[in-house]
């Protein structure tokens, strides 16, 4: 419920169900996926967090919206086709990577709040050590992936490992680590962009306005652990922005709406950009509205929702580089375009002549600067040059 407080669980020892494996966290998504997995890989699927996809969806989407943007001038390519696939599985490596490393370093946390409390780690499911295992085992299948990009995306890529090694400690430190992890889930944007062509000022300018969207919706998801936030003193922008939490969030639903349209306008993709921007932004109203009649109950299921969201954004890049932008129609003729004509020299009365000095030849090295070094000696360039001539 929205004004209920979890109990503190100040020791968590591990629970059994019927068939003598660890039960799963409150928080699970798919319980009964879970069970269908042999007991000993259990615990290692619950610190990837593949039983809940959100994640993995809202890491891949920048990628594939960044590799689309920078499409939009050239369209897809087949091969395009192969990079999204690279990107998903590298994607579910990483935030698997991720959410791994955020245990490890949440761990006393985890255990004091009911919902996280019988999570791999603090449930004793799991050892730190093995923690660590696992830990480098996804950041080994991340780094295969890694290898298969190209050379400025690598680059790229390597740039974001700060951004992740420091996440987990944002929380302690400031009221905003919502706005690092939207700095650190849409890299992808640029990892994509640099895979594509080259990272450009529109972008960033994308980039910034996905960071904008994922301050909102996890901003919607910390409703969910706002008492216990407090009570174990974790910041979030959920704590900060108090009973407008909602509403604010909306507010930056309204920035990363007006920032992608912007990049999408920067970056011609046209009509089908300004939709995607469009949809998005009444995707960001659905959700405020249904927090609004429902209560913060609704937070994690809104907070899912998500998906589609940036799947709109995903979505209308794609048909944008796939789908030319049409001429705009008119029923008149298009005017007639004369090339202006630079007259050579110009009569004057009394017999005099104003020459116009020939420009200099573009296919020579330096040209420009040669000319102006024989100027600053006194030397006239088209001189020397009809005497070179004769």
């Amino acid at each position: 419920m929205a004004n209920q407080v979890y109990p503190l669980v100040m020791t968590a020892p591990p629970r059994q169900d019927d068939t003598g494996s660890f039960s799963f966290p409150a928080d699970t998504a798919l319980p009964g996926w879970l069970g269908s997995l042999p007991a000993s890989w259990r615990p290692y699927a619950m610190l990837a967090r593949l039983d809940r996809p959100v994640g993995i969806w809202l890491l891949y989407l920048p990628c594939v919206i960044g590799l689309a943007f920078q499409r939009l001038s050239s369209g897809l390519f087949l091969a395009d086709l192969a990079w999204a696939a690279l990107f998903f599985i590298g994607a579910a490596a990483m935030r698997g990577a991720g959410c791994t490393w955020n245990d490890i370093t949440d761990r006393d946390f985890d255990a004091k709040v009911a919902r996280t409390a019988q999570r791999p780690i603090p449930s004793g499911a799991v050892t730190v050590k093995q923690a660590y295992m696992f830990l480098l085992a996804q950041l080994a299948a991340g780094f295969l992936v890694w290898l298969m990009l190209p050379g400025d995306a690598k680059i790229t890529a390597l740039l974001a490992l700060p951004l992740v090694a420091v996440y987990p400690y944002a929380k302690r430190v400031t009221w905003w680590p919502q706005a690092w992890l939207g700095l650190t889930f849409n890299w992808g944007v640029l990892v994509g962009a640099a895979t594509a062509s080259l990272i450009t000022g529109p972008a960033y300018v994308l980039y910034f306005g996905l960071g904008l969207w994922t301050i909102a919706y996890d901003t919607i998801y910390a409703l969910q652990d706002r008492e216990d936030d407090a009570l174990i003193g974790v910041r979030s922008t959920a704590r900060l922005f108090g009973k407008r939490a909602v509403l604010i969030s909306f507010g930056f639903h309204i920035g990363a709406a007006a920032l992608i349209a912007l990049a999408a306008a920067l970056n011609d993709a046209g009509r089908i950009g300004a939709l995607a921007a469009l949809a998005f932004l009444v995707h960001g109203l659905w959700q405020t509205m249904t927090l609004k009649t429902r209560g913060e109950s609704a937070a994690l299921g809104v907070f899912k929702s998500n998906v589609w969201a940036g799947g709109l954004v995903a979505i209308g890049f794609v048909l944008a580089a796939l789908i030319p932008e049409p001429a705009p129609k008119t029923i008149f003729a298009d005017p007639e375009q004369v090339p202006p004509v630079k007259a050579e020299s110009m009569t004057l009365p009394f017999g005099l002549e104003i020459r116009r000095k020939p420009e200099p030849k573009p296919d020579i090295w330096m040209a420009r600067e040669i000319r102006r070094a024989m100027e600053i000696r006194g030397l006239d360039p088209d001189a020397t040059e009809t005497s070179r001539q004769r």
